[in-house]
């Protein structure tokens, strides 16, 4: 009985220790979306599996993202840093500059790319994970998004 007990403590222990981590998790994840340099690298070279671009068919600014993001305009990175970081698409092209280079992203995806080789990106109208949403799965693109192109607020990872 005593064993069932403390097995059974260090289950509710590692449970609560799991929960109090989970934010910082994702603060971690938002500065990452951030600051990282994967944002920027070609799509296929970066560890970062959602691509979104400006125009159909995988055409023009790209963006790469990592995590989960629950509104493309207001990512907080958390810890000391209190400001609040817009989502753009990368400045691409020096002297000819890629459409949608420096762009918000929000409202402004045309078309995306998951190459995850196993969650579903699903990309929302509304902030939150609301609204309309365009799933793709696992290695999976859309051309032209259906319910969300130029409408795009969120994305998250599901499985």
């Amino acid at each position: 009985m005593r064993r069932t007990i403390g097995a059974l403590s260090s289950v509710v222990a590692a449970l609560l220790v799991s929960v109090a981590v989970a934010p910082s998790a994702q603060a971690n994840g938002n500065e990452e979306n951030i600051m990282s340099m994967e944002v920027c690298k070609d799509p296929y070279a970066s560890k970062f599996k959602l691509h979104l671009h400006y125009n159909s068919g995988q055409g023009g600014a790209y963006r790469n993202i990592g995590y989960s993001v629950y509104d493309f305009s207001a990512v907080k990175i958390g810890g000391s840093d209190p400001t609040v970081h817009v989502m753009k698409f990368c400045s691409l092209g020096v002297s000819n500059p890629w459409p949608g280079s420096g762009q918000r992203l929000k409202n402004n995806a045309a078309s995306g790319e998951n190459e995850h080789y196993k969650y579903m990106a699903r990309v929302y109208f509304n902030s939150g994970y609301k609204g309309a949403q365009d799933v793709m799965g696992a290695g999976q693109h859309i051309d032209q998004f259906r319910h969300v192109k130029n409408n795009n607020a969120s994305f998250r990872w599901t499985s």
